[in-house]
């Protein structure tokens, strides 16, 4: 922020006094209405100012009842969650919150279609390649550059996975390549795909149940009331009447599958899986535990 300051003022962009601009010692040294702070955090960012202003954690300042905030932004699109939950945390310290469509207090820091114009009829370039956003903004600077003269067969929009091959012959398309995330989890870069990542998101959602019997080898019964463990699903001291139910319908399973080893585990967890989707309309992960002695 101080060499966005620096090179604003130097272009002429920002035109104050340099005994306006004070280091933070000297301005917690003001009474506080003459002190207006800059800080970053306008999408929410918790580890920026304004995120640790809001709850708190800023080693150097503190946001105090009757403050006025400004947040100069409008979300992007998926930090809106983010964003207001700042705003909110503000608010709940005292603060005076403006922000957009409050006050129209937002300038935009992307260019307008007609200055991507002057830029395009400034550098007169041979080949286009519209870079940063969606596709549908990609499209529009597109066809903006082809009205503006480039030749439409010298523009190019490129999406993820797609190869853009230059040489000393041109531009032009190369072969697409396959491409999505990358996780990285813990120290592990890659090592983890889709189905992982589904099965934390049912366990996020449902959570998890566990169901350990033991079972006669010989005969295939049920020896004993089966275990019972959840997480995240119910809490069994509460769900006296539902806990029942699955130790019935295991008991009930088990012995109508006596004779069949290689079925018994796998329909033990569709049935419980059924029941607990019946009775609660949830779908946590069902895992049982058969042990034969």
């Amino acid at each position: 922020m101080r060499e966005n300051v620096k090179m604003a003022r130097e272009l002429g962009i920002l035109d104050i006094d340099e005994n306006i601009l004070i280091d933070l010692s000297d301005a917690k040294k003001l009474p506080a209405h003459k002190v207006v702070i800059m800080v970053t955090g306008s999408q929410g960012e918790p580890s920026a100012v304004l995120g640790r202003l809001s709850h708190g954690r800023h080693r150097q300042l503190d946001v105090e009842p009757g403050d006025t905030i400004v947040l100069s932004s409008h979300p992007i699109p998926g930090n809106e969650e983010m964003v207001y939950r700042t705003i909110n945390k503000l608010f709940q310290r005292g603060a005076e919150v403006i922000y957009d469509p409050i006050e129209s207090v937002h300038v935009s820091g992307h260019a307008r279609r007609e200055e991507m114009r002057l830029m395009i009829n400034l550098v007169q370039p041979r080949y286009f390649v519209p870079v940063h956003g969606e596709l549908r903004l990609l499209r529009a600077h597109a066809q903006l550059a082809i009205e503006t003269g480039i030749p439409e067969s010298n523009v190019f929009v490129i999406e993820n996975g797609m190869v853009l091959e230059v040489d000393n012959y041109g531009v032009r398309l190369g072969e697409r390549v396959p491409g999505g995330y990358v996780f990285v989890d813990g120290s592990g870069v890659g090592d983890i795909g889709r189905a992982v990542i589904r099965d934390r998101e049912i366990l996020a959602r449902d959570g998890f149940i566990v169901v350990s019997a033991l079972v006669d080898r010989r005969t295939g019964k049920l020896l004993g009331e089966p275990q019972i463990i959840s997480r995240g699903f119910i809490y069994l001291r509460d769900a006296d009447a539902l806990i029942e139910q699955i130790r019935n319908v295991t008991t009930s399973t088990l012995q109508s599958l006596a004779s069949q080893n290689g079925r018994r585990r796998e329909k033990l967890e569709e049935n419980i899986s059924r029941l607990l989707y019946n009775e609660t309309k949830r779908r946590p992960m069902v895992f049982t535990i058969l042990n034969e002695v």
